[in-house]
């Protein structure tokens, strides 16, 4: 029976493999499912593998499901606060994500607004005019469709008014689209230290990435490089007595 499924499924994979990626999952083992750009939420299920609940937060989380690197850890049972920017965002974390905490707002360096760059393609919507009028330029079909005023608070404000007192954080994902060292500058790291961040650096290799601005600070906070995708860099709080399984995931 299941062969049967399975050849009538593979000639409409091979015309429209993303429409029945599911289905073909439903029947190979080895498939693993990611919901993140670039395998983030796999390597965070490797470091975290023997953990059924814990604690994140999402600074540019764009979307309940598309490109997040949180999503995988709810459907386990964790929970966590999710930060985005987009007017509007909030609604779908509502609806798919109850348990989180949702907030609609940006974060900068200090509070007041800013001017918020929203595209055709949601998740190339941000803050820096710089990465944003150069994408706009290189590329006809992501164009800037209008400039916003959007408030903005420090990191470390909304953790003091959203955290629970005591709670850890596991990780903390920043993908703001350019200001991702602005994000990480405006937490308070002697109070809220997650045990790994996530954040962005565009185009650097691995041995640039101690150079960069986001690399020096992230050292000065005490934080070691640990892992890294295409462009997602995963950092380590050096500071943590953290025990590994025999496979190398956390307990």
């Amino acid at each position: 029976m299941i062969i049967e499924k399975i050849k009538k499924i593979m000639p409409k994979v091979v015309k429209a493999p993303l429409k029945h990626l599911h289905a073909c999952a439903t029947y190979d083992p080895w498939f693993e499912r990611s919901w993140s750009q670039e395998g983030e939420d796999q390597i965070l299920r490797r470091i975290f593998k023997r953990r059924e609940v814990g604690f994140y937060v999402d600074v540019g989380a764009h979307h309940p499901k598309r490109f997040s690197n949180t999503y995988l850890f709810y459907k386990r049972g964790w929970h966590g606060i999710n930060i985005d920017a987009m007017p509007g965002s909030m609604k779908l974390f509502d609806n798919a994500r109850p348990r989180d905490i949702n907030l609609e707002m940006g974060i900068g360096s200090n509070a007041g607004n800013l001017d918020y760059y929203v595209f055709n393609e949601p998740a190339l919507n941000g803050f820096s005019k710089e990465l944003s009028e150069k994408r706009h330029e290189a590329d006809t079909t992501d164009q800037v469709r209008e400039v916003i005023k959007v408030d903005v608070r420090p990191l470390s404000q909304v953790l003091d008014c959203h955290l629970s007192s005591g709670q850890e954080i596991d990780f903390m994902s920043v993908d703001v689209e350019g200001l991702d060292f602005d994000v990480l500058k405006s937490n308070d790291w002697s109070r809220y230290r997650p045990k790994f961040v996530l954040a962005e650096i565009l185009g650097s290799s691995l041995h640039e990435i101690e150079q960069t601005e986001i690399g020096q600070f992230m050292h000065d906070q005490n934080y070691m490089l640990y892992a890294k995708c295409m462009n997602t860099v995963f950092f380590k709080d050096s500071l943590l007595k953290w025990k590994t399984t025999p496979t190398g995931a956390a307990p």
